[in-house]
């Protein structure tokens, strides 16, 4: 049988008096007067049979009992506060803030937005491209797509999509005067260089790579850099050289011929990974809900279309 709730505005003058301490405070938060705080903290304490404050020479205190009753009545209030919003949320031109890394933004994400747009018309998708500290559901952003270790305090993180890194060049760096066979061809050719950071100690530099196989006489350090991976990809691209690239990023010029992976055996996993995060205290929207479902299964999409290759 459930138990009687205790009456609800008698609750928030208490949870908004136990912020501050001061009812001509906690009367200005609510619009009332403080006589009419006063009555509602009475009138609780009675229902209860306790006292939830002393006044003090320094001013109002919490009781033992009001100490330990206010965390769970303040999360109450703010669940109530989400649920309010979500309920107010209108079904049409619904929005939802994201936050991912330019990159992923504009080779992975972007192509396939067409999609999303089709199957939920009623959701606007607004796109920060940006990397920085992940703060979801503070008011900016209702979730974010994060390469990393997958820690992220305070957050719900859930595994997106795996990473490898792999040599990649345009088809006619394949078929000039010095095509690209084995490792070791690659000392005829420019090395182009992630330098983003990402802080993935696993990712393999080209000396890592081309010590792996054996080809360790090539120069590593010589060739172009690039702070941003899909820059890197889009010099690839254009001829200026081998990049060494994240697969999920070039994966989509593979697949159209702008690129090319002259080795079969090239690619290596790397620890990190593309994860989505989302806030732990607050329920998310149902257009983030939407939102993140259809990611998940576009990562299925491409996982699958990974292993027919």
């Amino acid at each position: 049988m459930a138990r009687p709730l205790l009456p609800l505005n008698a609750l928030r003058a208490f949870e908004s008096a136990s912020r501050h301490l001061n009812f001509s405070r906690t009367a200005d938060e609510l619009s009332v007067t403080p006589g009419a705080v006063s009555q509602q903290i009475r009138l609780l304490e009675e229902i209860i049979g306790s006292p939830l404050f002393t006044r003090e020479a320094r001013g109002l205190q919490l009781t033992e009992l009001g100490r330990a009753a206010m965390p769970l009545l303040r999360e109450g209030f703010e669940r109530l506060m989400d649920a309010s919003a979500i309920l107010r949320e209108p079904p049409l031109n619904r929005t939802v803030a994201l936050s991912v890394a330019p990159s992923f933004a504009s080779k992975w994400l972007m192509p396939r937005m067409d999609d999303f747009h089709a199957a939920h018309p009623d959701i606007e998708v607004w796109i920060s491209a940006d990397m920085e500290p992940v703060t979801v559901g503070k008011g900016k952003v209702d979730l974010a797509i994060r390469y990393g270790p997958g820690e992220y305090p305070g957050h719900l993180v859930e595994k997106l999509l795996t990473e490898t890194v792999i040599p990649v060049c345009a088809p006619s760096l394949t078929a000039d005067p010095h095509p690209i066979r084995t490792a070791a061809d690659l000392s005829r050719h420019n090395l182009l260089h992630d330098m983003s950071e990402d802080g993935d100690a696993s990712r393999p530099d080209w000396a890592m790579w081309l010590k792996a196989r054996h080809a360790s006489h090539a120069d590593a350090r010589r060739g172009s850099r690039f702070d941003q991976s899909g820059m890197l990809i889009e010099a690839a691209a254009a001829g200026r050289g081998v990049a060494l690239a994240k697969r999920t990023l070039a994966q989509a010029d593979l697949d159209s011929g702008r690129l090319v992976a002259p080795f079969p055996d090239g690619s290596q996993v790397v620890g990190f990974a593309y994860y989505i995060v989302l806030p732990r205290d607050r329920p998310v929207s149902p257009g983030t809900q939407a939102f993140v479902a259809w990611l998940k299964k576009q990562a299925i999409d491409y996982d699958n279309n990974l292993d027919q290759l």
